[in-house]
């Protein structure tokens, strides 16, 4: 039996989430259950209301704004807890065709991927202005590049993981989970595929950011501490590589001077080259200090993949036992019955 459980974060989605849950699939070939998980993210309107109506099984709320990348993970926990051997994750503003999960989720059924990122083909979209598919292009091969992975459309928040991805991937971020879980999944040498998907226009602006440059800069800082926190020894060390042959050059041109007999004028040079080089080898041992800090990190994950098994397992056998309980208390009730009738 193969649980899905689809998680949909939302933010003041009351006007969409009714279109968003209708259109989700009620059956997938290799699929036996398939609940809907909402978590809302401080919602001042109707959202849960709306949510609940059109048929949502599970919701649980955050009571104050915590962003995106947080409601995605308690996302993730909350589908672990109720069993889910594979989560999906989709939008509440209706951008995704909830027929194509079936096709997210293929791949892991067949046991050929433990995460699946939907590609929207973005350079099809008509609404996405030539500088947004640019920009796309451009990032999901960055992201491609630090993952060391195939990736289509890094941002896309349509995508689906298999109960062990799920357990090996901790989003700190509070801006976006979408391109530090695929630098994680990457770096822990997970199965990332890609298949294509199909979207909807969304009129409303996007209420992660205000504009493309406020975008960039918070992917682009969560993508460098993510990568950072596996490659910490290669970012450091060739850092301060770079410092300490920057620093080198004004050093030798002081020697060349020197040597030639007119370094009096020159000491600034050797000042300052030293200095430069100075802080390109402080730069080099905080390389290894950061390597065994990322190596801790790594021992942590490791631990807290154990513990997230281990409360599955808690988990899997209370829901055994509440469902074994009503069976064992007709079986005393029989035996009680046979003791009075002497049958």
């Amino acid at each position: 039996m193969v649980k899905l459980v689809i998680q949909i974060p939302c933010l003041n989605e009351a006007e969409t989430i009714a279109a968003t849950v209708a259109d989700l699939p009620k059956a997938i070939d290799g699929v036996s259950q398939i609940e809907i998980l909402i978590i809302d993210d401080g919602s001042t309107d109707d959202t849960v209301a709306a949510a609940r109506a059109a048929g949502a099984h599970h919701v649980i709320s955050n009571g104050a704004n915590r962003g995106l990348a947080q409601s995605f993970q308690r996302g993730l926990d909350a589908a672990l807890r109720l069993g889910a051997d594979i989560i999906v994750n989709t939008d509440g503003d209706n951008q995704y065709h909830g027929a194509d999960i079936a096709a997210l989720v293929r791949p892991i059924l067949d046991n050929k991927a433990d995460i699946v990122v939907g590609d929207r083909r973005t350079e099809t979209i008509e609404h996405f202005s030539p500088l947004k598919k640019r920009l796309q292009k451009a990032g999901s091969g960055l992201v491609s590049a630090l993952a060391n992975a195939d990736v289509a459309d890094a941002v896309s928040g349509f995508r689906a993981f298999s109960r062990d991805a799920a357990m090996g991937v901790t989003v700190r971020s509070s801006f976006s989970y979408t391109t530090e879980t695929l630098i994680q999944a990457g770096r822990r040498r997970m199965r990332i595929a890609s298949v294509p998907i199909r979207t909807n226009k969304v009129e409303r602006p996007s209420r992660l950011f205000r504009s493309i440059p406020q975008f960039l800069v918070r992917t682009g800082r969560t993508m460098l501490r993510a990568y950072a926190m596996y490659e910490p020894l290669k970012i450091f060390a060739l850092l301060g590589i770079a410092l300490m042959l920057a620093g080198a050059a004004p050093v030798l041109r002081f020697l060349v001077h020197y040597l030639a007999g007119d370094g009096e004028g020159m000491i600034q040079s050797l000042i300052i080259g030293g200095v430069i080089m100075l802080i390109g080898a402080i730069s080099a041992m905080f390389a290894l200090i950061a390597d065994l800090v990322a190596y801790n990190r790594q021992l942590l994950e490791l631990t807290l993949e154990r513990v997230r098994k281990i409360e599955y397992e808690l988990d899997t056998q209370r829901n055994a036992s509440k469902k074994r309980l009503p069976i064992e208390k007709l079986r005393e009730e029989l035996k009680a019955i046979r003791a009075r009738t002497g049958s």
